[in-house]
């Protein structure tokens, strides 16, 4: 996994900047309680898209465990950003109306992990509200593209935050299924050039950056026309789950 505490100076930029946060913002907003006055931003990062979501009718917090991401989101919304690990969140029982992990989940480890995970934000959220997440992160930047096509010999696990297996952590915790929503992912279309320094740096877990296999899919992209065009972006899927009312 990347170390986010030394990404936090170029993750913005890196990751679709104001646009992405726009939309990624209106389309967790959209899956809120429209009487949610709480909310918490789990792996808030740099506070980018939890700024979007705080507003005068709702008080937001944001929780990340890389100190130079929580710094960043900090400046951002002083006072209300708080260094924690998501599989322990820092927060009583039943503290908030709605809570929201965007582009947490496929980082974590296994399914052990996701379920620990949307567990927490459970036990914090309180009866009758809403648990909003992305799903199938990894599988949305597959495109259809020739660059896709490049990276096909790579192995692809079972992914921790596939929509069966999130439903599945949530149904664990009492949490019934409540909506569904996509946003773009603006900016991040992939480039060959791109996709080779992100092979390179280890972005793709399952790729040694150092092994033959890697070597091969360089080669591959390398040979793809168009090195600095990017590809078309992808869309995120949001999955929001509603906790049973009190009695």
């Amino acid at each position: 996994m990347l170390d986010y505490s030394r990404e936090a100076d170029r993750y913005d930029a890196s990751r679709g900047g104001e646009p992405r946060a726009d939309a990624a913002a209106a389309a967790v907003r959209s899956l809120l309680p429209p009487d949610a006055r709480t909310l918490l931003d789990v792996a808030c990062g740099t506070g980018l898209v939890t700024r979007r979501l705080a507003g005068a009718d709702l008080r937001v917090t944001g929780v990340d465990s890389a100190s130079s991401m929580a710094r960043m989101a900090s400046g951002r919304l002083p006072g209300s950003v708080v260094l924690g690990d998501s599989r322990q969140l820092p927060f009583a029982d039943a503290s908030f109306d709605a809570v929201c992990a965007v582009w947490l989940l496929h980082l974590l480890s296994g399914t052990d992990e996701g379920a620990a995970v949307v567990a927490e934000c459970a036990r914090v959220l309180r009866p009758g509200g809403v648990f909003v997440t992305t799903v199938d992160k990894a599988a949305a930047h597959d495109v259809g593209s020739d660059i896709d096509a490049a990276l096909a010999p790579r192995p692809v696990l079972p992914a921790v935050d596939g929509a069966g297996a999130v439903a599945a952590y949530a149904a664990a915790r009492g949490l019934t299924p409540a909506g569904e929503a996509w946003f773009r992912g603006h900016g991040q279309g992939r480039t060959p050039r791109s996709t080779i320094a992100d092979v390179h740096r280890g972005w793709f877990t399952q790729i040694p950056s150092d092994g033959p296999l890697a070597a091969r899919i360089t080669r591959a992209l390398a040979s793809l026309p168009d090195q600095e065009v990017p590809r078309p972006d992808p869309h995120f899927t949001l999955r929001s789950f509603r906790k049973p009312p009190a009695g």
